[in-house]
C-alpha cells in the first residue's frame, strides 16, 4: 500500500513537472485519466463510455420524440385546415349551423384582403348545404361544401386516391364533385358514377352529380361528412344571387402567425358594412375547432414530461459514473491535495470530464436522434393503424429552432448535474483519500 501511494505521488509529481510549461495541471491530468494513463483500476475507459452511450441514447430518444410529436400535430392540423382552412370570415349572425346566412362577394374587400394583409396565400369562396346521398339503396347524410374557381385544391390533390381534381369555371356550372374513400365505400360508388343528392327545404329538390374524384384524409368524422361541389348549386339550391357566399375561407403562409394575421383581418372586416347592414366575423380554425387543438395542445405537455424524464435519467446515469471515476481515483486526489493543489483546480479535473462526456454524448446523440428521423421521413419505416392514428406512418418534423433550444438546454442541465460530484471530489480530505484502497 506505501509503495502504491508512493509511487502514485511520485508519477503525479512528475506529470505537473512535465506539463508545467506546457498545459495547466488540472487539464493535463484529466487527458490521463481520460486514457488511463494515471495508475488506478481502469475503470475510466468503461465508466466514460457507459456515461456517454447513456446521454447519446437520451437524446436521440428527446429528438425522435419531439419530431415525432411535432410531426403528429402538423400533420393533424393540416388535415383539419385542408377542410376548413387557416381562417374564415362569415355572416356576424348567431346561425352556427352548416345552412349560413349570405352575404354579397364584395370585390373591393376580396382586393384589400388578397393584396393589404401580409402572409396571406389564397381566398377563397365558400358555402356549405346540408342534404343526403342517396346510392345502391344506401342513403347518408352529407354536408355540400360548394367551392369556387379560386379554390386551393392543394390539401385535396394530396390525399386524392382515385380520379382527377374537378375544373370549376366562373362562366359554367360543373356536375362534378369529390367524395371521400369512406363514403364511396359505405354507398359502393366509383369515379365516373352518377349519385343523386336531396336537399330539403319548402320541397325536397334533387340534383344529380357525376364522381370526379376519391379522397382520403384518415379523418373519419371529416371524410363522411363533406362532398366537395360547384359553389353555383348552393347558391341556386338556396336562391341566392350569383354574387352572394356564405364565407370566405383564407389560407395563410405559416400557421404560427395565424393569430396576428386574424387579428388585422378582423380590424379590416370589422368596420366593413354591407348596405344591408350585414356585419363579418373573423374565426380561426382553433376557434371554430376549439375540443380538436386542444387535444393536440395536450401533446405539448406530454413531450414535455418525457424530454424531463429522459433528461434526468441520462444526467444521472453520468453522475453515477463521475462518481464511480472518483472513487476510482480517491489515492490520486488526496495526493494531490496533499503537495497543495486547491480545491477549484480538483474540481475543474472532473468538469473536463463531464464536460467530455457531455460533448461526446450531444454530438453523438443528435447524430442518431436526427439521422432515425431521416431515415423514418423519407422510407416511413414505422406504420400506424389509421383508424387510431389518422395517419398512415409515423409523422416526423424537426424544426431547427426547436433543436437548438432542445441542446441548449440539454447542455446546462448537463452542467448544472455534473456539478455535484466535482464539489464531492474537492471535499475529501487527504489523509483519509491516500490509505484509501
Amino acid at each position: 500500500m506505501e509503495f502504491n501511494s508512493t509511487f502514485c505521488k511520485l508519477q503525479i509529481f512528475l506529470l505537473l513537472q512535465h506539463t508545467h510549461k506546457a498545459l495547466k495541471s488540472e487539464y493535463f491530468i484529466y487527458k490521463k485519466i481520460r486514457s488511463g494513463g494515471i495508475s488506478g483500476k481502469k475503470f475510466a475507459g468503461p465508466v466514460l463510455k457507459v456515461a456517454v452511450t447513456g446521454i447519446v441514447l437520451g437524446m436521440s430518444v428527446m429528438i425522435v420524440s419531439l419530431a415525432v410529436g411535432n410531426g403528429f400535430k402538423r400533420e393533424i392540423r393540416e388535415k383539419i385546415t385542408g377542410f376548413g382552412s387557416h381562417i374564415q370570415i362569415s355572416n356576424y349572425d348567431y346561425n352556427f349551423s352548416y345552412e349560413s346566412n349570405p352575404f354579397v362577394h364584395d370585390t373591393a374587400l376580396y382586393r384589400q384582403l388578397t393584396s393589404s394583409i401580409k402572409g396571406v396565400t389564397a381566398l377563397q369562396r365558400v358555402a356549405t348545404k346540408p342534404g343526403l346521398i342517396k346510392a345502391n339503396r344506401e342513403i347518408q347524410g352529407i354536408v355540400i361544401k360548394g367551392v369556387g374557381a379560386e379554390y386551393d385544391f392543394s390539401f385535396i390533390r394530396n390525399i386524392l386516391v382515385e380520379g382527377a381534381i374537378p375544373k370549376y369555371s366562373n362562366d359554367s356550372t360543373s356536375n362534378e364533385i369529390l367524395i371521400s374513400d369512406d363514403l364511396a365505400a359505405r354507398l359502393h360508388l366509383e369515379t365516373g358514377q352518377k349519385v343523386t343528392t336531396y336537399f330539403f327545404q319548402e320541397t325536397v329538390r334533387a340534383r344529380q352529380f357525376t364522381i370526379a374524384g376519391i379522397f382520403d384524409s384518415h379523418m373519419p368524422d371529416l371524410d363522411e361528412l363533406f362532398v366537395i361541389a360547384d359553389i353555383r348549386h348552393i347558391q341556386r339550391l338556396n336562391n341566392w344571387a350569383y354574387n352572394q357566399i356564405a364565407s370566405y375561407e383564407i389560407v395563410i403562409d405559416n400557421y404560427d402567425n395565424i393569430d396576428d394575421i386574424a387579428y388585422n383581418i378582423y380590424e379590416l372586416t370589422a368596420t366593413h358594412v354591407f348596405d344591408d347592414g350585414t356585419l363579418l366575423r373573423t374565426q380561426t380554425i382553433r376557434q371554430t375547432q376549439p375540443m380538436i387543438f386542444g387535444w393536440l395542445d395536450l401533446l405539448n405537455m406530454n413531450i414535455v414530461v418525457i424530454i424531463v424524464l429522459i433528461l434526468l435519467v441520462a444526467g444521472f446515469n453520468m453522475i453515477s459514473g463521475l462518481l464511480i471515476l472518483i472513487l476510482e481515483r480517491t489515492n490520486m486526489i488526496g495526493i494531490l491535495k496533499a503537495i497543495g493543489t486547491n480545491d477549484w483546480t480538483l474540481r475543474k479535473i472532473f468538469l473536463y470530464l463531464s464536460t467530455d462526456i457531455a460533448i461526446r454524448g450531444l454530438i453523438f446523440g443528435n447524430i442518431l436522434g436526427v439521422g432515425l428521423c431521416v431515415v423514418q421521413a423519407q422510407f416511413h419505416i414505422v406504420s400506424l393503424d389509421p383508424t387510431n392514428y389518422f395517419l398512415e406512418t409515423v409523422p416526423v418534423y424537426l424544426n431547427p429552432f426547436h433543436l437548438l433550444l432542445l441542446n441548449i438546454g440539454a447542455a446546462a442541465a448537463i452542467f448544472l448535474l455534473m456539478l455535484g460530484p466535482s464539489y464531492l471530489a474537492a471535499r475529501i480530505q487527504p489523509v483519509k483519500a491516500i490509505t484509501f484502497d
